[in-house]
């Protein structure tokens, strides 16, 4: 891993994007417009392809930090407290890689801590690191709990995604209503069916994959 946290391929990526001139992607967008069989200079769109690059500025952020960094600040003034820690709910936006088409979810995070913990807006933080860019859900789960394992080094970790994609939903077989769960679990978590339990129970994903 970089000392900034991103691979060799991660840094290519942000390179190559570099050498891309903002007036470059703006004209790829008119490209697409104009294949879609639309007039890119008529008044309605006439601002579209400044308004999607600057979108994509902000929905690709993720390329541009590193997540670890997030994780580096650590508190160990917690009274001996070493149960687990659980942030459940965490909302995000990504894309598909294959479509690139919007996945919308939710983030549950556990881990049991050695002798420190981390702010909780930073383990969102992580989230959204690795989800502004384009992914595949079982890569975000992975890569969000080997961030967190390598970086705080818990006794376990675990992370359990609940996100819908819209590559299914508005294209292709149309499928709405239907969601994708994965997991990732490491240390403690994977090796005891208890500890794993508590921290599915924790965030309810039984009654929330009933509902």
């Amino acid at each position: 891993m970089h000392p900034e946290g991103q691979t060799v391929k991660q840094r290519t990526a942000v390179n190559t994007r570099r050498r891309v001139g903002r007036r470059d992607a703006e004209e790829a967008i008119r490209t697409l417009l104009r294949w879609a069989g639309e007039d890119p200079s008529r008044e309605g769109l006439r601002d579209t392809p400044k308004r999607v690059v600057s979108a994509y500025a902000d929905w690709f952020s993720g390329y541009s930090v590193d997540p670890g960094a997030y994780l580096r600040r650590t508190f160990e003034e917690v009274e001996g407290y070493d149960e687990m820690v659980v942030l459940r709910d965490i909302a995000f936006e990504s894309f598909c890689e294959h479509h690139m088409a919007p996945i919308i979810g939710r983030a549950h995070i556990g881990y049991l801590p050695t002798d420190r913990v981390v702010g909780i807006s930073k383990l969102a933080r992580v989230v959204d690191g690795f989800a502004r860019r384009f992914q595949v859900q079982e890569k975000l789960t992975a890569q969000i709990a080997a961030c967190i394992n390598e970086v705080l080094k818990p006794r376990g970790v675990g992370v359990v995604i609940d996100a819908v994609h819209q590559c299914m939903t508005t294209r292709g077989v149309h499928k709405r209503g239907v969601s994708m769960v994965t997991s990732s679990m490491l240390g403690t978590f994977r090796k005891d069916g208890s500890t794993r339990a508590e921290f599915l129970r924790f965030i309810d994903i039984e009654r929330k994959g009933a509902s």
